[in-house]
């Protein structure tokens, strides 16, 4: 990775106020708090900050069904009993709630990927964060596993408008099902999701054999991953399934997902990895010196999630942090010792033995080499990217917003022209 990298950064303040209800694991507060912990590391001045643009109806609408979007615009904690239907429909009122504000929540979510994909695509960033992004769970239609507008699918398809192949990496605990789905018969986005799989854990898919369909098979890469896993087995099957995908898929941008709930000691995880092992996930795909979206996800035990991205807000600078943490607003969160870095649990046995993880592997490695070379795509005329904030014409025609995305989908609908190289 380059020195002379260009990083930009979104945050949105309102973001930390949203509260899904008590008892519920998905906790806003988390983003505020890796937020003012990378402020007081100082990290701020080694890059641009943006406050994202809310994404609009239309631009939810790219990726979700009308109906299901027009759903979530008006559904209130007051008016649920006239909604009783739809909730039941689009999978809204146990693990994915009706909650104050949920529907600003989801714009700030989506409008920093989206907005992120905006600067990658303009060339104004190498590199580009949003820690609010990474809701890997949406569906097209419906909620799922806290999450409710799919920001990361958004994003890819922003991306899609500049970019011949885009490539989606997934480290969280859970499986990365919602975007997997949303690009499954498709070769222009390579999905690969490292998770926790089996012991009916949610989301209950990814598993190794799950390769993708038609245009899109061998497009999909699931890596199934059992309790326990420490930071140098996790690395013994990420960083040469990485390579080989970099190798047969040629990506020309990349979505990278650091869901926090594969560190060890999380709230709903049962991985054993440690800040700076999950780090690595990071500096590897860094290393690769492409155009670059990361998105945070999952993490529930906020203390860590806060840790953790703040660290890897350092690797994409290339800044050394102490591992005393600096005095910030949520001090008191990170007692007994107020240190960045944690130790993984020595009682926790790993089950992901050296000849499970080697059958993994090679099976991964056997489907990528059933690629015939990477996808060759004929790029027409591009469709014009979405605004940011400091670039939005005031006088913009809301018919025009509308046309953009309707060549947005026609561009990654019907611009593929599948000879191979």
């Amino acid at each position: 990775m380059s020195g002379k990298q260009k990083v930009c950064y979104f945050y949105d303040s309102e973001v930390g106020n949203f509260y899904y209800g008590q008892g519920h694991p998905m906790k806003p507060h988390r983003i505020r708090m890796a937020h003012n912990l990378l402020l007081n590391y100082g990290l701020y001045k080694k890059m641009e900050i943006y406050r994202p643009m809310h994404a609009k109806y239309d631009e939810i609408c790219r990726f979700h069904s009308e109906e299901y979007a027009s759903f979530l615009k008006v559904i209130t904690p007051d008016n649920m009993a006239d909604h009783a239907k739809q909730l039941q429909r689009f999978n809204v009122g146990e693990d994915c709630p009706v909650f104050d504000g949920m529907y600003q929540f989801f714009q700030i979510s989506a409008g920093g990927s989206i907005g992120g994909a905006v600067k990658l695509n303009r060339k104004q960033a190498d590199i580009a964060i949003n820690w609010a992004g990474g809701l890997h769970h949406a569906k097209k239609c419906e909620a799922s596993g806290f999450c409710y507008v799919n920001d990361i699918v958004l994003a890819i398809l922003e991306l899609l408008k500049h970019h011949k192949r885009v490539l989606y990496i997934d480290i969280d605990i859970h499986h990365g099902d919602g975007v997997e789905e949303a690009f499954y018969t498709t070769d222009r986005v390579m999905t690969v999701s490292f998770h926790k799989y089996g012991d009916f854990f949610f989301p209950g898919t990814g598993d190794v054999k799950d390769l993708g369909a038609r245009q899109g098979k061998h497009y999909s890469v699931n890596v199934p991953l059992k309790d326990g896993i420490t930071d140098k087995a996790y690395k013994s099957v990420f960083e040469p399934v990485i390579e080989k995908v970099m190798e047969s898929f040629k990506p020309t941008a990349v979505v990278l997902q650091c869901g926090a709930d594969s560190l060890t000691g999380d709230r709903l995880g049962c991985f054993n990895l440690t800040v700076r092992g999950h780090g690595e996930c990071v500096k590897n795909v860094l290393s690769y010196n492409l155009p670059t979206l990361i998105l945070g996800g999952g993490g529930y035990t906020i203390r860590n999630v806060a840790r953790c991205w703040a660290y890897e807000t350092a690797v994409v600078l290339e800044k050394e942090l102490a591992d005393d943490l600096p005095p910030n607003d949520y001090y008191e969160y990170f007692v007994p010792d107020w240190k960045l870095h944690l130790q993984p649990n020595p009682s926790m046995d790993n089950l992901n033995t050296r000849s499970y993880l080697e059958g993994i592997k090679q099976q991964v490695l056997e489907n990528l080499r059933q690629l015939q070379g990477a996808p060759s795509v004929q790029m027409a005329q591009m469709p014009p990217s979405l605004q940011t904030e400091d670039e939005k014409d005031d006088d913009e025609d809301a018919e025009q917003r509308n046309d953009t995305h309707r060549h947005a989908s026609e561009a990654f609908e019907h611009e593929q022209d599948h000879d191979r190289q």
